[in-house]
């Protein structure tokens, strides 16, 4: 997936140079080519924001509120809807789309640098259901996510791994009651062949011990039955190993 992008255009907002500089060390070292900007000001990097061309902002968290609110704002506004990643601790109705730890070390900027990457770029969704209500229940939450996604879909387990064979997927969406090959054989034979797809199991079952067994047969997480967008989110945030933004209750 990141490597077919062939470059992107990151910018950084942060009050202090060091704070700056470790980012900018880290996005030199990341595994997709960046293009890398910064400002030190709401008033600098709102104006590289109306200039165009940026697809990802980094700001620090030590700015002060109104100056977040203002870059968090003018990114909004941008044509390209650059992804917004608030790194260190956030603040409460923040307007971003995630939150990473502050970074120490070079190393950790690039991890930083290559997961809001990754979570900026499309990812290749296949959601398994023999019923067409959820598959379409699915979609419609996946397809209003902040995250870009590429979904397709199959009705049972065998097109399923027919669909993985012929192309190149991140997630899968996978329920456990199919007719024919059922959820828990769709994903042995799944792992087998894709061990690095990430595998959601949806369950209606009311079996306490399905979440361990689904685990241990190797998937990343399980929904339970009716479950809501929030609950996908989640599950998506975790695949991007990114936190949520704050809200106020």
């Amino acid at each position: 997936m990141i490597s077919e992008l062939i470059s992107l255009k990151l910018l950084i907002v942060f009050r202090s140079d060091l704070g700056r500089e470790l980012l900018r060390g880290g996005a030199s070292l990341a595994s997709t080519p960046v293009e890398i900007v910064d400002a030190d000001s709401a008033a600098t990097a709102e104006s590289m924001l109306a200039q165009g061309g940026i697809e990802l902002v980094l700001i620090g968290t030590a700015l002060p509120a109104a100056d977040k609110t203002a870059v968090s704002k003018a990114a909004r506004a941008a044509k390209e809807k650059p992804f917004v990643v608030m790194v260190g601790t956030d603040d409460i109705n923040t307007d971003a789309d995630a939150v990473v730890a502050k970074p120490a070390t070079v190393e950790e900027a690039k991890s930083v640098v290559d997961r809001c990457i990754r979570a900026r770029m499309p990812s290749r969704v296949l959601v398994v259901d023999d019923s067409a209500t959820m598959r379409g229940i699915v979609r419609k939450i996946l397809s209003a996510s902040k995250f870009p996604l590429e979904v397709a879909e199959a009705d049972e387990g065998l097109k399923a791994l027919q669909e993985l064979r012929a192309g190149s997927f991140d997630i899968v969406f996978l329920d456990c009651n199919m007719p024919g090959l059922n959820g828990f054989e769709t994903l042995s034979q799944l792992k087998q062949e894709h061990p690095h797809i990430a595998v959601v199991m949806i369950t209606s079952t009311e079996d306490a011990t399905f979440a361990g067994r689904a685990k241990a047969a190797g998937a990343a997480a399980f929904l339970k039955k009716p479950f809501f967008p929030a609950d996908i989110d989640a599950v998506l945030y975790r695949f991007y190993r990114l936190d949520p933004p704050r809200r106020a209750a």
